[in-house]
């Protein structure tokens, strides 16, 4: 008589128990255990509870491979879903077995699970481990589909056609989504019908629509939108969020309009991927000496200013010839800036030139920091409006948000879940399909926000993200290069550089561990069918299979994975990071950050005055809807899980986990260097403390 002592972990997140029948078979090389009933008469499987169990077979099973759960109708109870964590089983000899799920199990079904070693298919030799990852990524490629989202963009997964419930009680209202005074209809079909598995915890995606609507009603109480009306003045835009405060957000408010903080911006602020060295002034930003020799300083000139490397160019061509739309019955104005920065001998990024057109002429005059104090201001102002779509459609949407989704959805279909790249890469997946479906039904969808508050409108803003997926090229991910083919690797003040390269750094230490201990030599990498597949899919669902991104269609050597990875880590976590926490900080103060402009750009100077500024802007409403939004998105995430910290156990070996243990000490180490810097520093710059990067994309 063989014992096997068996502990099974429920999840801890609310509503992860159940009163169903739950039952158990162990499958070894030797043999296979009854069907064992796991019961402690109504005691089982609650929220957070580890039971313990014993099965008595009649051998030893040999070494364990696969365990069956099955769970079924108890007596008369209704069907409840189970999140299930891990079963753990003692064999005889006192080896401990562990079978991670971390999973839901909605119906009556039965779930397979695998012992915990990571394994490639050359790894595995039993013939039925060999047709359990068969079949696993069979069930996964049936179930998961691909879908257009729109043409030129990632694909996305599919989501079942939306039938409306049978109603219980027919006279009774139902709620559907719709916030009183928010003029947008949440479709949550777009999350109800996601499979739990890619949902949000309970928690989670409660705290996200409550947060969400008592603040919707508190803006119509307030009539903010309603009002179609100019803002009479600036300071009445503070009391937007009167109770939502940070330094930084105090300090937009008060330095908004000065050049330096203007300037700052391109290294610190939301959109810190744009700027580039500039070596000649471009023909189409016909800058001339004259026009700047004041703000270079004395004894130098704009040539020598460029040979020394001292003039950046921030050029917003991809928002060129963009139609605008309609919003609350007035026409919406659109432009795509160039703007030329000097950094001086006094260490600041200085705008010195400013055109609001890709085509010079007498019509598009260059904006100087000597023009008149409207004039100047209200041509930065248009330049921070064409940063409002190179961030939130580009290097928030497409960027990290999208790009994440398809890594995430090829890592689901491709790769089992013994596989070491699926262990190493599940942790960084959580929650961004659901967080895309929400964005797709709120923000891009036809009535959401880029509808309703953007000068652009949908169609326009995704034309931007179809223009840019167009130019994304794959060493363009590669961070390290990034800001070499910028040419701001030397760029002083830069610490967004410097903290997403020390984290990086991390990351790709981190990667290279974990990928020479599964893969010892190139041919490993190479001979691997299920990596291929997922690098194939990327390519083919991401990219579309656009040959001219670089993006691989197979690796062939460690380095070439190693990297790979290393790209999809960062993208989905730190990358976000960098680009999402601090929206609400730098947008709060509208001016600073405008979805629309409701006056075509002026095509002379001297026409400015605040009356014009303000008639330009965005109107109230539109203003509050954009920025009740990016509140909601950017509050501190519940259920949240920081970079480095994996609490569902994937990896068993000892040498994974002593890897996982010193990505923490080195991101410990990050943080507290972020924030011994920062203690220095005017604005602070945290946006890559590690502590509040999460693992994945799930705000």
């Amino acid at each position: 008589m063989a014992t096997y002592k068996v502990k099974v972990a429920t999840g801890t997140e609310a509503l992860s128990g159940t009163t169903d029948s739950i039952s158990l078979t162990i499958v070894g090389t030797q043999g296979e255990s009854h069907k064992k009933l796991l019961n402690h008469f109504g005691r089982d499987f609650a929220t957070g509870a580890v039971d313990e169990y014993t099965v008595r077979c009649q051998q030893d099973l040999g070494e364990l491979i696969i365990i069956r759960l099955y769970k079924e109708r108890y007596i008369f109870f209704p069907k409840k879903s189970w999140f299930c964590n891990y079963v753990q089983i003692c064999a005889p000899g006192g080896r401990i077995y562990h079978f991670p799920a971390y999973q839901w199990l909605d119906g009556y079904e039965t779930l397979v699970l695998r012992e915990a070693t990571g394994k490639t298919t050359a790894d595995d030799t039993l013939p039925t481990l060999l047709e359990h990852r068969k079949e696993e990524l069979r069930a996964k490629q049936d179930f998961y589909h691909w879908r257009v989202f729109f043409p030129g963009l990632p694909n996305y997964v599919d989501i079942p056609s939306y039938r409306p419930p049978v109603r219980q009680n027919p006279n009774r209202p139902e709620w559907n989504g719709y916030i009183p005074g928010f003029p947008i209809l949440i479709n949550f079909k777009a999350i109800r019908f996601l499979n739990l598995n890619l949902r949000y915890s309970f928690i989670k995606t409660a705290s996200f629509f409550f947060r969400l609507g008592p603040m919707a009603v508190a803006f119509k109480f307030r009539g903010l939108l309603d009002c179609k009306q100019s803002w009479k003045r600036l300071k009445d835009i503070k009391k937007i969020f009167p109770a939502q405060k940070s330094i930084i957000s105090e300090y937009v408010a008060e330095h908004w309009a000065e050049d330096s903080f203007f300037g700052y911006q391109y290294l610190n602020g939301i959109n810190p991927g744009l700027l580039c060295r500039c070596t000649r002034i471009p023909d189409k930003f016909p800058v001339t000496d004259d026009m700047v020799a004041l703000f270079l300083g004395e004894g130098t000139c704009l040539q020598t200013e460029l040979e020394k490397g001292n003039i950046y160019l921030a050029d917003y061509r991809i928002l060129e010839g963009i139609p605008t739309i309609e919003l609350n019955g007035r026409k919406q104005h659109h432009c795509a800036p160039l703007c030329l920065l000097h950094f001086g001998p006094e260490g600041k990024l200085m705008p010195i030139a400013i055109q609001l057109s890709q085509t010079p002429g007498p019509n598009c005059p260059i904006f100087l920091p000597s023009d008149s104090e409207w004039d100047w201001l209200l041509a930065k102002t248009w330049v921070r409006y064409a940063e409002f779509y190179s961030h939130e459609a580009i290097s928030h949407l497409l960027e990290t948000h999208l790009i994440a989704e398809a890594f995430s959805l090829a890592v689901l279909r491709q790769l089992p879940m013994c596989h070491p790249l699926y262990k190493l890469l599940i942790p960084h997946t959580r929650f961004t399909i659901q967080i895309n479906s929400i964005g797709r039904a709120v923000l891009i969808n036809e009535g959401g926000i880029s509808a309703r508050s953007m000068s652009l409108g949908l169609p326009g803003f995704a034309e931007v993200m179809v223009r840019a997926l167009s130019e994304i090229t794959y060493d363009n991910l590669y961070l390290p290069n990034d800001f070499v083919k910028r040419g701001v690797q030397d760029l002083p003040g830069y610490y967004y550089r410097d903290d997403s390269l020390a984290v990086w750094d991390a990351l790709e230490r981190y990667v290279t561990e974990i990928i020479t201990y599964y893969y010892p030599c190139d041919a490993a990498v190479e001979g691997d069918p299920e990596l291929q597949s997922w690098v194939q899919e990327i390519f083919k669902e991401c990219l579309l299979g656009r040959e001219s991104s670089g993006f691989p269609t197979c690796l062939r050597t460690v380095p070439e994975l190693i990297r790979y990875v290393t790209i999809v880590i960062y993208t989905c976590s730190a990358k976000h990071a960098a680009v999402n926490t601090g929206q609400l900080e730098y947008t709060s103060w509208m001016p600073n950050f405008p979805s629309s402009m409701r006056n075509p750009p002026v095509q002379a100077k001297g026409l400015t005055t605040l009356e014009t500024f303000m008639d330009t802007l965005p109107d109230v409403k539109t203003t509050c809807i954009v920025l009740l939004v990016l509140w909601t998105l950017s509050r501190e995430p519940d259920d949240k899980r920081p970079l480095g910290h994996f609490p569902d156990i994937h990896f068993v070996e000892e040498v994974p986990r002593r890897s996982i243990e010193t990505l923490r000490q080195r991101l410990a180490q990050i943080s507290h260097d972020i924030r011994q810097r920062n203690k220095s520093l005017p604005i602070p710059y945290y946006y890559l403390d590690p502590v509040l990067i999460e693992n994945s994309i799930s705000i």
